[in-house]
C-alpha cells in the first residue's frame, strides 16, 4: 500500500522536495533534475515553461509517478510516491491522477468511446461507458464516439484524449505539450476546451509548454532551465 502521510496542509495536493533524477552511470551518468523544490495547491493552474532539454517533461513524469525519482520526497494528495512501488504507485495514480500527451495515445483498434471507457473498466470504476460517453459529449464529440482514431482529426483525437483523462474524475491533471501536434487555430480550441473542463472539475491542471503565450494563460508560471526552476510566479505566496 501506498504510505499516506500525516500533512496536516489540506489545500496542498503536490509537494516535492529536493527532488533529483539521474540516468546513466559512472562518467556516462547524467543529471536530469537537479533538487526541484515544489508545492502546489488544489485547483490551481500551473504552466512548466521551458526550452526542449530543460528537464520539464522529466519532472512531470516523476511527479505522475510515471518515473521514479532518483532522490528527494513527491506526495502527491497526502501519498508519499517516493515510499510506493510500482503496483502501489499505480493503484495511487488512479482516481488522482490525469495525463494528457502531446501523441494523444489512442489504441487504434478501439473506437473513442472505447478508448475513454476501457482504462476505467480495467481499474474496476463504476459505469465506465456511461462515464465515457458523458465525457465524449462535453468534449463535444456526442457524434463521434464510434469513430475509430484514424476517423479522427488530430483535434478531435486531443478531445478524446482529454476526455480520457477526465472521465475518472482526477484531482491531479498533467497536459505535456497538449497542442504540440497541433496547428495553431486547433491547438488555442484544445486549450479553450481545457480549461473550460479544469474549471468545471476543479481539477489541478499542471501544463509542461515552451510556448509563452500558452504558459500566460495559467495562474502561475514556472520557468525551468537545465534540470532547475529559475523562477516561480507563485513562489511568494507559498
Amino acid at each position: 500500500m501506498p504510505t499516506q502521510t500525516t500533512d496536516s496542509s489540506s489545500h496542498i495536493i503536490m509537494q516535492a522536495r529536493n527532488v533529483t533524477l539521474s540516468l546513466g552511470s559512472g562518467e556516462a551518468k547524467v543529471a536530469i533534475l537537479k533538487g526541484v523544490d515544489l508545492t502546489v495547491s488544489k485547483g490551481e493552474t500551473v504552466a512548466l515553461l521551458g526550452p526542449s532539454g530543460s528537464g520539464k517533461s522529466s519532472l512531470m513524469a516523476v511527479l505522475a509517478g510515471l518515473e521514479r525519482a532518483s532522490g528527494g520526497e513527491i506526495i502527491i494528495d497526502g501519498v508519499d510516491f517516493g515510499q510506493s512501488d510500482e503496483d502501489a504507485l499505480a493503484r495511487a495514480r488512479r482516481g488522482r491522477i490525469g495525463i494528457i500527451l502531446q501523441a494523444f495515445h489512442l489504441l487504434p483498434t478501439m473506437t473513442a468511446l472505447e478508448n475513454v471507457a476501457v482504462p476505467m473498466e480495467l481499474a474496476g470504476l463504476d459505469d465506465p461507458f456511461g462515464r465515457a460517453r458523458a465525457e465524449l459529449e462535453r468534449v463535444g464529440l456526442a457524434a463521434r464516439t464510434g469513430h475509430y482514431p484514424v476517423q479522427l482529426s488530430g483535434g478531435e483525437q486531443q478531445r478524446v484524449a482529454i476526455a480520457r483523462a477526465l472521465a475518472p474524475q482526477p484531482m491531479l491533471l498533467f497536459a505535456d505539450e497538449p497542442t504540440g501536434n497541433l496547428d495553431a487555430t486547433t491547438g488555442t480550441q484544445i486549450m479553450d476546451l481545457l480549461f473550460a473542463r479544469q474549471k468545471d472539475s476543479g481539477a489541478t491542471l499542471f501544463v509542461i509548454t515552451h510556448d509563452a503565450a500558452l504558459a500566460a494563460r495559467c495562474a502561475r508560471v514556472i520557468d525551468m532551465r537545465d534540470g532547475q526552476i529559475i523562477s516561480d510566479t507563485g513562489q511568494s505566496s507559498r
